[in-house]
């Protein structure tokens, strides 16, 4: 059983923190965590971008002059792709670059994030984070009080309340995700990795069920 210091807004220890010992093992998947990585950026692109080919331009596949006798050099179609407004050769088009992780390695390598933040001292857990009012002055307040103000921080948090995305929304360099959306990308793209109470229980519950 690993414990971490349960700390309150004001970044004083509180109490100690015991986590789950069959998640923070101390295993570190490197492999893993590099193809969840990859495999979620992959779904994140789009890829729309699209040109049209001699074969779908507008204009007439007619030859625009005779093949000899005229000087000047030979044509085939004012749609090739050396005439102005011509088709584009091996322009891009449109491409499906989803990729596929099963759920098991997922959630695996949310588990070797989590243990790499852990073993980094980059991993904090908040006795709670309500706010009473939506102000950047008192969100910006706690970061002081965690001495982060400076870094890049990701809080997980067990539900998204309104006045915590109000008071955050507006401050650089930080983001406030869902426990049950947490993933191996948000965990290591940031510098700080802060749970409130509530959402690592949530995290370690949704862990435990696969391993």
């Amino acid at each position: 059983m690993v414990e971490i210091d349960l700390l309150d807004m004001e970044g004083k220890i509180k109490d100690r923190f015991k986590l789950e010992g069959k998640v923070f093992d101390g295993t570190i998947n490197y492999d893993l965590m590099h193809q969840a990585v990859v495999v979620y950026l992959a779904n994140q692109r789009s890829y729309t971008a699209s040109t049209k080919t001699r074969g779908e331009v507008k204009g007439s596949n007619k030859k625009p002059w005779r093949q000899k006798g005229t000087g000047r050099a030979r044509a085939g179609s004012i749609r090739s792709p050396l005439w102005r407004k011509g088709g584009v050769v091996f322009g891009p088009k449109p491409r499906d670059l989803y990729k596929e992780l099963s759920k098991r390695m997922k959630i695996l390598a949310l588990k070797s994030a989590l243990n790499a933040k852990l073993k980094d001292n980059e991993f904090m857990v908040l006795e709670s984070l309500n706010l009473n009012s939506c102000k950047t002055k008192e969100f910006f307040k706690i970061l002081t009080n965690l001495k982060v103000e400076e870094k890049r921080n990701t809080f997980v948090v067990d539900s998204l309340e309104k006045n915590l995305v109000l008071s955050s929304r507006n401050i650089e360099n930080v983001k406030i995700v869902k426990a049950s959306d947490l993933n191996t990308y948000n965990a290591l793209d940031c510098k700080n990795l802060i749970f409130t109470k509530d959402a690592i229980l949530e995290v370690q519950n949704r862990i435990l069920k696969y391993l």
